[in-house]
């Protein structure tokens, strides 16, 4: 008989039992419920669930910067020219635009509306329009994929950026964030493999739900970097405890944890334990470098906009999201604020109930040059041929007037961007109608469910292959939907 010593744990985990494996596989402190493997061919080591693992296929993608537009900007002032809305401005909606669809209960339907102040014009080879809000992003036009039949459900902002971010319209589902770190690993052991950042004095809408590992275990969750020097609270070392201390410290309990992982070499707990003591330690050095923009050159600093107040926090943010992904950061979530001294409550996101133009004027402003200096950084560094840059909202704007002066939300009709691996550069999928409301060609309407499959293609992964076993059922990031939108794919 063997003297080594098995938990009934171990025992069914090592046995492949099938819901009972799954089941009674290993909870890891701070990492939830590790099971070893699936059916799909994911095979994940509960002593090490962040080790690197293989694509389904091969991908373009190693690295993706999810750009959150928070509070939902009107493309109808950014990117999609509509002459006709200008020739019906004020005047009522045509009953044949608003067949098939549930208004706002934020005000109904009230006259079309066209900025007047915008000027457009059509930029690079692909000839694709911008509106002279964002003359630095238009500057890369042809660097770009514009997704222009973007469709969701639900109108208000906390369900909708938890469908964008989840694929779920209620909290418990794991963000795209987690289901890739859960399939792919970790490319950097020495930082988190899922980073959440965002500019501004106070923590994103609806929180840490958009960045969950849900029903994942919590391994695969986002870390939220703070804005500033230390990204991670409770990280430093006490100042009144040495660097030499602590690694004894550290040194001594890793010995006693040997001694009983030699006892009991199938306790998975204690291995997971133990690695994740070695991560935190890892991190105080490697978490503080990586947002360390002292280094950059004044050039890198002015390409972003750190050069100017308004566009400065937002600036810092994405050099920060580019410094990750040097460093193998797989997936940076960034989640744009507000500039720093913006007191008008109305300024403080995309969200342009009134004011359209003193909102989208100050987001624009911010969030532009950055995302010009992001593009053209990536591509200068090689970066992009390996990044995927993701322009995203939880919706759009209508393309009535709502307070006179600003615009209701539209889930039925809006434009996202992609810019970078795996994509067609220069190219448009889809359009909205004259109007800019609906999405013209409803075959070629792209949900949340969607965009999320074709990412995942294009980084590797099959989104019908990606799956997790839990309460007995096989979950995948697309819930029971999502299609790969192979036109846009390079």
């Amino acid at each position: 008989m063997s003297h080594h010593q098995f938990s009934r744990r171990d025992f069914l985990l090592k046995s492949g039992m099938g819901l009972g494996a799954a089941a009674a596989a290993g909870f890891v402190p701070g990492a939830g419920f590790i099971p070893a493997a699936h059916a799909d061919g994911i095979v994940i080591d509960p002593a090490n669930p962040l080790a690197p693992r293989a694509t389904h296929h091969p991908g373009k993608i190693k690295s993706i910067i999810w750009l959150h537009m928070n509070g939902a900007p009107s493309t109808l002032d950014l990117f999609d020219y509509k002459p006709e809305l200008h020739k019906l401005n004020g005047k009522p909606v045509p009953d044949s635009f608003t067949k098939g669809i549930k208004t706002s209960t934020q005000g109904g339907v009230s006259t079309l509306f066209a900025s007047d102040k915008r000027v457009w014009k059509q930029y690079g080879e692909s000839g694709a329009w911008f509106s002279d809000l964002v003359p630095n992003i238009a500057q890369h036009a042809d660097k770009i994929t514009f997704i222009k039949s973007s469709v969701t459900v639900g109108a208000t902002h906390d369900i909708s950026i938890l469908k964008l971010n989840t694929g779920g319209v209620t909290p418990g589902r794991p963000s795209l964030g987690s289901w890739i770190i859960y399939a792919l690993g970790s490319a950097n052991p020495d930082l988190p493999p899922y980073v959440v950042l965002y500019n501004g004095d106070r923590e994103p809408s609806g929180g840490a739900v958009n960045w969950s590992s849900g029903f994942l275990p919590a391994v695969f969750q986002g870390t939220a970097f703070l804005p500033g020097d230390s990204p991670i609270l409770f990280l430093d070392t006490p100042a009144q405890r040495s660097a030499a201390q602590h690694r004894a410290s550290l040194d001594l309990l890793n010995k006693l944890n040997s001694f009983n992982t030699s006892r009991y070499p199938s306790d998975t707990e204690l291995l997971a334990r133990r690695q994740s003591y070695e991560l935190a330690y890892r991190m105080q050095s490697a978490a503080p470098e990586a947002v360390d923009l002292s280094k950059e050159t004044e050039a890198t600093k002015k390409l972003y906009g750190l050069d100017d107040k308004v566009s400065e926090t937002y600036g810092q943010t994405l050099l920060k999201a580019r410094r990750l992904v040097e460093r193998g950061v797989r997936f940076v979530q960034v989640v744009s604020g507000f500039p720093e001294g913006v007191d008008e409550q109305n300024y403080r996101s995309w969200d342009a109930h009134r004011d359209i133009e003193g909102n989208h004027g100050t987001q624009a402003k911010m969030v532009d040059k950055p995302i010009a200096g992001l593009l053209a950084d990536l591509k200068d560094r090689g970066l992009l041929d390996s990044t995927l840059v993701v322009w995203a909202s939880e919706f759009g704007r209508t393309s009535w007037g709502e307070s006179g002066t600003g615009r209701d939300h539209n889930p039925w009709g809006y434009t996202q961007w992609v810019a970078g691996a795996g994509f067609k550069p220069g190219f448009t999928y889809g359009e909205t109608d004259a109007i800019g409301l609906q999405v013209a060609d409803k075959e070629k309407a792209v949900d949340t469910y969607d965009l999320h499959a074709t990412i995942l293609w294009a980084m590797g992964l099959d989104h019908l292959k990606t799956v997790f076993l839990s309460n007995g059922r096989s979950e995948r990031p697309t819930v029971t939907f999502g299609k790969v939108i192979q036109d846009v794919l390079a």
